[in-house]
């Protein structure tokens, strides 16, 4: 478990540069054909591994069933919130977008405790809550203005949050890197359709070496993530690692504040609602004994 919450904690990182990144990327490129060469990328690396490390055998014994899941996975994780979400992006702005992402973690506690029987940690969702006010500092103003490509962002959020629960119910029986490999491959399966019904595929023929450093960077990103956090999901319940996932947003910020260079009083107010949700996440107990430890050693 100590190993999930790691992993989790490693793909709360990845998100935070790569919703930064993609704000760019997604600007250079039809947001639809990005999306797909991002995954399509992400589904041959995820293959290669599985080629590697010879879970092809794994891949035998599925049952039918399993399969059936998989594909959904596919379709309501790897292929419909991700043409809603980077078209969302292009028409909104990195900040807002992971500001919206991270309103998952609400979403998959009701979903959890409804439909998986998670007990509700009171621990994590007060600091899932303090660290969702840290975001609203980091963003530096409520959106009460709603956009079109805020709500496209907001639908597929709640695609990823319905996605996550049914892959937490999958990984019971496979393991994370299956599960990372089917919503990737089929997802661009599903969204290579999409493509060519709305007469888009042929948009790939034209891109330039920009466009296509872009793509690998972020694929590069989004297979990190993936494959962090589908192992690590396995390990701990889904409404911890929904928490775990607002720490991303603070990165974008960062980075975002440094890419501006505009640090206001409500940064440092943010970080002080940062810093009191991850100690009571972790426990504020084992945070001050961690620190007097380190005090008696000095």
């Amino acid at each position: 478990m100590k190993k999930g919450y790691i992993l989790v904690l490693s793909t709360a990182i990845i998100s935070g540069f790569a919703i930064f990144i993609n704000q760019f990327g997604v600007k250079v490129i039809n947001p639809y054909v990005f999306t797909f060469l991002k995954n399509v990328s992400v589904a041959v690396f995820l293959t290669t591994v599985l080629l590697l490390l010879k879970d092809w055998s794994i891949l035998k014994k599925i049952t039918k069933k399993q399969w059936s899941f998989l594909i959904l996975i596919g379709l309501i994780g790897g292929c419909i919130p991700f043409l809603l979400f980077f078209k969302g992006l292009s028409l909104s702005t990195g900040i807002k977008g992971a500001f919206l992402h991270k309103t998952m973690f609400a979403y998959i506690f009701v979903l959890a405790f409804v439909f998986l029987k998670e007990k509700i940690d009171k621990r994590f969702l007060i600091g899932g809550l303090l660290l969702f006010i840290a975001n609203v500092f980091l963003l530096k103003q409520i959106p009460y203005s709603i956009t079109i490509g805020d709500i496209l962002i907001s639908v597929a959020v709640l695609f990823w949050a319905v996605e996550n629960i049914l892959s937490k119910h999958v990984l019971k029986e496979l393991p994370g890197r299956t599960v990372a490999w089917a919503r990737m491959f089929f997802g661009s399966l599903f969204i290579f359709v999409f493509l060519l019904f709305t007469g888009q595929a042929t948009l790939m023929s034209g891109l330039g070496l920009n466009q296509i450093i872009w793509v690998g960077i972020t694929g590069l990103l989004l297979f990190g993530y993936v494959m962090t956090w589908y192992t690590g999901l396995k390990h701990v319940p889904v409404s911890h690692a929904g928490v775990i996932l607002l720490l991303g947003l603070p990165i974008t910020s960062i980075l975002s504040l440094v890419y501006t260079k505009q640090i206001t009083g409500q940064d440092i107010v943010a970080g002080v609602f940062l810093l009191l949700g991850i100690m009571t996440v972790i426990g504020f107990s084992k945070v001050l004994k961690k620190i007097s430890l380190g005090y008696v050693r000095d």
